[in-house]
């Protein structure tokens, strides 16, 4: 049995919830607020597995009263249900804690399954916050020194391992002479004046660690 806390300052909300997790018999509605001060309160004297958590609650908003939950009641897990679809408050809410996001007007499965995965402790999004999300993380990532190319960054790999030019034209199967120049385009690309500086530069940034 799943135990959760609706949280909501609109009653119809809540109402809504309140049918739907009464149709469902590996649920259990426990508490119900208004405002993000009720929220908490019941996080603590109710203990339930989820809160389901509105951002736009009176006294104390959403996000902040999922930092509180974190504190005072860490094994609760927080699910946001909101109708704010954009980036910013869904990067805000996950670093406030929450484990979930989901759109007003998601499905009674996608709730369902939201509410069972946050309770086992998982991650969820909707469909579209997921996508969403993806995107942001991938974006997110760079390559570092992108200036150079896919082959000097390579060179470089393996200069910050401390290689020398022929160990590193063994590796890579290429002529000593070509290494030799690749190393060249590195250095002036880096704008640093020694194999070194150019190894300490690469292993600032995470490379050659990983051989």
């Amino acid at each position: 049995m799943i135990r959760v806390l609706v949280a909501d300052d609109h009653p119809v909300v809540r109402d809504g919830l309140r049918a739907l997790f009464d149709q469902l018999p590996d649920v259990q509605l426990v508490a119900e607020a208004a405002t993000g001060r009720e929220a908490i309160r019941g996080a603590v004297t109710e203990r339930p597995d989820v809160v389901i958590m509105d951002l736009g609650m009176p006294d104390v908003d959403g996000f902040a009263a999922t930092v509180e939950i974190g504190k005072v009641a860490p094994e609760v897990a927080v699910l946001v249900l909101t109708m704010t679809d954009d980036d910013r408050t869904l990067s805000r809410a996950v670093q406030a804690g929450a484990m979930g996001y989901l759109l007003k007007g998601a499905t009674k499965e996608e709730i369902l399954r939201a509410v069972t995965a946050v309770a086992s402790g998982e991650a969820i999004f909707g469909p579209s916050i997921a996508r969403r999300l993806q995107a942001q993380l991938s974006t997110s990532y760079r390559e570092p020194f992108p200036e150079l190319t896919p082959r000097e960054r390579e060179v470089l790999r393996w200069l910050a391992t401390g290689q020398s030019n022929s160990a590193i034209a063994e590796q890579l199967g290429l002529s000593v002479k070509t290494v030799n120049n690749l190393t060249s385009s590195v250095l002036s690309k880096l704008r640093v004046t020694s194999r070194t500086e150019a190894a300490l530069l690469a292993r600032d940034q995470g490379l050659g660690q990983e051989r």
